[in-house]
């Protein structure tokens, strides 16, 4: 196992003949879908013909985009795929234009409905053009978009690639060693107390070498959100964000209201910690991820993987058999190196049916956490395997539920096999994350609001960056987190504030965790019987608002007291988490 994923079967490298046909191939079809827009006809020829065409497009679109992506991702410095990038986001533009004026043709045909009901193709995409109906309202002025787009080449999208690049290429001086920022960060797991803050102190002071650009990369994208959700017809980023989550303002607010109840839970975990760990006005932030316990065993990752094939092996053997081939199939791009950007995700590559997923493998239980999380979403690209591309498009929130449901079984797992000695360790492990996925996502959502916020009256200097970052740490660390000792530059290494057209990228992890733990919930329940039920949820979550797919299994999510339930569990381990700490 090289730990390097392939991604031959798409490309052969950047120099394939197929990419160039393939850009020749998308501007013909990106033609082809304008015609149909413009073709005359009975309304359901005219719908068919522009969603057969917009599926062949999307395939073709897909396929060079993430490419180069993902062949970046990994290799910052590989200026054929930036190039190659450059030529595709054109294409992105035009295609863009193209589907907008497609959801214009959609918006203004009569007789949607008897359309529909007259189609079996349209049948099955119906939520879409319902959705495309609806969502005329919000979308460019037709004069203004192609300018709009253009300019976001040089505006979002460019301060978006320029802080993967800064992030990618950015290294700390370690104990005189220059190492990757991935690394170093990754150090804040070590069993070793001088090491955690050794390399929490090298990243701090890392940051000065690539603060200003950083904070320039984050007001560009921030203000370009503002301009668009106004110009979207929006009252809010937010707003704009909610809407295209396909998520009320109801929902967010019941889970914020929950999460703000719990926060003094999950602070007296913290005090806990510190206490274990020796410190006494809180923990300090280079020990939030410090290993708790007599369990401090470094796995290799031969060991992670078998971990991974026993616990989802009794879950699901199908899924577990999934896992085994993520791994034998080179799925997996797993350590980090330099050049290679910091944290992990996963990426679908529908016409393949299968999935890529990228880590920063450093051995700990938590790292065997994340490939679990990764393989989640994984499981779900599979649970979606056939459907159109009209129907992938999952929104964020419920993006996270099966991540979130394979790291609850990977944790449930773990505490009914482990020994008395383990418990600590794992209890806090699964602490540890909710914490982050609750409390530090908390932060993140009001750090990001006020800057957001804060734009319609200037650019945020470095120093009003980081002290709006420590402010949102007060609020949702609160006394849990040393004063003294906080991270003011969360906000350059966390890349999802850099997303451009992606805002508010940090509340769907909460739901997510707390969803995610919702449907577990309903597993225990019913047994084996639910996980048909668990993929037929995962299946239509393209298809559906975020509230009828959870109605599918029973959860109002605007009912404060489902939030409460799911907070209601983690602060039982919260419990059990002190007294095992007193012991």
């Amino acid at each position: 196992m090289n730990g390097r994923w392939d991604l031959s079967y798409i490309y052969k490298n950047c120099q394939d003949p197929a990419i160039a046909a393939d850009m020749e191939k998308l501007t013909a079809l990106i033609e082809a879908l304008r015609q149909a827009v413009a073709a005359d006809g009975d309304t359901v020829s005219r719908l068919e013909k522009m969603v057969d065409t917009f599926e062949e497009m999307s395939a073709v679109q897909y396929r060079l985009g993430a490419y180069c992506q993902l062949t970046l991702a990994v290799d910052a410095a590989n200026n054929d795929a930036a190039r190659i990038l450059d030529r595709v986001m054109l294409l992105d533009n035009d295609a863009q234009l193209a589907v907008s004026d497609m959801i214009r043709a959609i918006g203004t045909a009569e007789g949607l409905e008897d359309a529909i009901a007259a189609s079996e193709k349209l049948q099955k995409v119906a939520f879409a053009l319902r959705e495309a109906q609806e969502s005329v309202k919000h979308i460019i002025p037709k004069e203004l978009e192609p300018w709009v787009l253009e300019m976001s080449l040089s505006g979002g999208s460019a301060f978006s690639q320029l802080r993967d690049k800064l992030d990618a290429n950015h290294t700390a001086s370690y104990r005189g060693e220059s190492l990757p920022l991935s690394a170093v960060r990754g150090l804040a797991y070590d069993p070793y107390a001088s090491v955690r803050k050794d390399a929490y102190e090298a990243e701090i002071a890392s940051y000065s070498k690539m603060e200003v650009p950083m904070s320039y990369c984050l007001n560009s994208i921030k203000q370009e959100a503002r301009t668009l959700a106004k110009l979207k017809g929006y009252d809010s980023v937010l707003a704009m964000t909610l809407d295209e989550s396909r998520m009320d303002k109801e929902t967010l607010d019941a889970m914020w209201g929950a999460i703000r109840e719990y926060l003094p839970h999950f602070r007296r975990y913290l005090k806990a910690k510190a206490k274990y760990l020796g410190h006494e006005n809180g923990l300090p932030f280079y020990d939030l991820f410090a290993p708790v316990g007599e369990s401090t065993k470094v796995y290799s990752i031969e060991e992670a993987q078998e971990k991974l094939q026993q616990v989802f092996g009794a879950f699901s053997p199908e899924m577990a058999a999934f896992m085994d081939h993520a791994f034998k199939a080179d799925w997996i791009d797993l350590y980090p190196r330099e050049g290679k950007a910091g944290g992990a995700f996963c990426e679908s590559m529908p016409e393949y049916d299968r999935s890529v997923v990228m880590t920063n493998f450093q051995g700990s239980f938590s790292d065997i956490s994340t490939l679990a999380h990764e393989l989640g979403h994984a499981w779900h690209n599979r649970c979606l395997a056939g459907l159109p591309f009209l129907l992938l498009d999952t929104p964020m929130p419920l993006a996270e539920t099966a991540s979130i449901f394979n790291e609850t079984v990977l944790s449930h797992q773990a505490l009914k096999d482990c020994s008395p000695e383990e418990e600590l360790t794992l209890i806090e492990s699964g602490l540890m994350e909710a914490t982050q996925t609750v409390v530090d996502i908390y932060s993140r959502f009001l750090f990001e609001q006020k800057v957001i916020d804060t734009r319609a009256d200037h650019a945020m200097s470095v120093d009003e960056l980081k002290a709006a970052m420590l402010e949102a740490q007060e609020q949702s660390y609160g006394d849990g987190l040393d004063a003294d000792i906080r991270h003011p530059y969360m906000w350059a290494c966390k890349s999802h504030y850099y997303s451009s057209g992606l805002n508010f990228y940090n509340f769907p992890y909460a739901f997510g965790l707390l969803f995610g733990k919702g449907v577990f919930a309903r597993y225990l329940e019913q047994g084996d019987s639910f996980i048909p039920e668990y993929c037929k949820l995962l299946r239509m979550c393209g298809s559906d608002t975020v509230a009828n797919v959870a109605a599918s299994v029973g959860i109002d999510v605007h009912d404060i007291n489902f939030w409460r339930s799911s907070l209601e569990v983690i602060r039982q381990d919260i419990d059990r988490f002190c007294q095992l700490c007193e012991k």
